[in-house]
């Protein structure tokens, strides 16, 4: 199934497109095509005379195989953020310009596809040629970026109110860094996704295929890729402080219980000396003195050797968490 957008008095109506039949007839600004079958990319040979190739939506980084012109039409690669709370992720959209009529191509609906198609319904002469739809879809991209990025900084307070208290166990702070490294990974997400619509928007205006108020708003989008790209450095910065204070606060846990540890062998050393001594095979005067009493004698030595280190400890304040 392909979808096909039409301008009808300056609004974007849509169509779903079952055959080729059905395509024939109809004049679209924009054809976006969600994961298409060989047999709608040849529908789209056959009625606009454009070989849509098999690998177009491959993860290929080179700005050469992204960015470029052929057979008089231009072909962009761009990722699109999907911002949800199971896996959040980039998605990778071919866009094709050839004879006035833009196609998109990508393997599952996009956030930014909705809101564009929500507001040219909405909003009368939003769109007015197929680059306006192109330009609006970067607009619209980095408004979720931005939105996502207000998400990620609520969500950074949250874990900051759970960090920054006076106890955190072992499991609070286990989460913490569960949660912090969801939003890093989520803020770097949307570093590459504005890197990428900068990128797309630059490429745009440097092959003046633009109107000058189409260049001027693509002016206006780079601007606010900006303002985006200082908020994800500052969030970064807030993340790595909050991972740093989760961090050292495990630090603390372990340094207490090692602590106990230290303590508990420290006490346990008078005894051991004690249990050490009269354990050799040497007869003690005193311990033929006390007789039947040497026992107990040697037993409330030890207790005593242990109790005095931990009296000692408690008052200069060392048991203390």
């Amino acid at each position: 199934m392909l979808n096909v957008f039409t301008l009808a008095n300056g609004r974007l109506f849509q169509e779903e497109i079952d055959s080729q039949d059905e395509l024939t007839p109809v004049a679209p600004v924009w054809v976006d095509l969600e994961d298409p079958t060989p047999e709608e990319k040849g529908w789209i040979a056959v009625r606009f005379g454009l070989v849509i190739p098999q690998d177009i939506i491959d993860d290929d980084l080179e700005e050469s195989a992204r960015f470029y012109e052929e057979d008089g039409a231009i072909h962009i690669r761009s990722d699109f953020l999907i911002d949800d709370d199971e896996a959040p992720r980039n998605v990778r959209v071919a866009f094709i310009l050839h004879n006035n009529v833009l196609f998109s191509i990508h393997r599952e609906d996009l956030p930014v596809f909705r809101l564009l198609r929500m507001r040219a319904r909405r909003i009368p002469a939003l769109i007015e040629d197929a680059k306006d739809v192109l330009l609006k879809l970067y607009d619209a991209d980095a408004e979720y970026s931005a939105d996502t990025l207000e998400g990620i900084y609520d969500g950074l307070e949250k874990v900051s109110k759970r960090v920054l208290k006076s106890e955190v166990n072992d499991q609070a702070a286990g989460e913490a860094l569960a949660a912090i490294a969801r939003q890093e990974d989520l803020n770097g997400r949307i570093r590459r996704n504005v890197m990428d619509t900068r990128r797309a928007v630059s490429f745009m205006m440097r092959a003046r295929m633009l109107s000058a108020e189409q260049f001027e708003e693509a002016r206006q989008i780079l601007r606010d890729i900006d303002s985006l790209d200082s908020h994800t450095a500052f969030l970064f910065d807030k993340i790595n402080f909050l991972m740093d204070a989760t961090v050292g606060f495990i630090n603390i846990n372990q340094n207490k219980i090692i602590k106990i540890f230290s303590v508990a062998s420290v006490a346990l050393l008078p005894p051991t000396l004690v249990a050490s001594v009269y354990g050799m095979n040497l007869k003690f005067p005193e311990l033929a003195f006390l007789g039947e009493w040497s026992y107990p004698y040697t037993v409330g030595l030890m207790i005593a050797s242990a109790l005095v280190p931990m009296w000692y400890f408690h008052r200069r304040g060392w048991l203390s968490a």
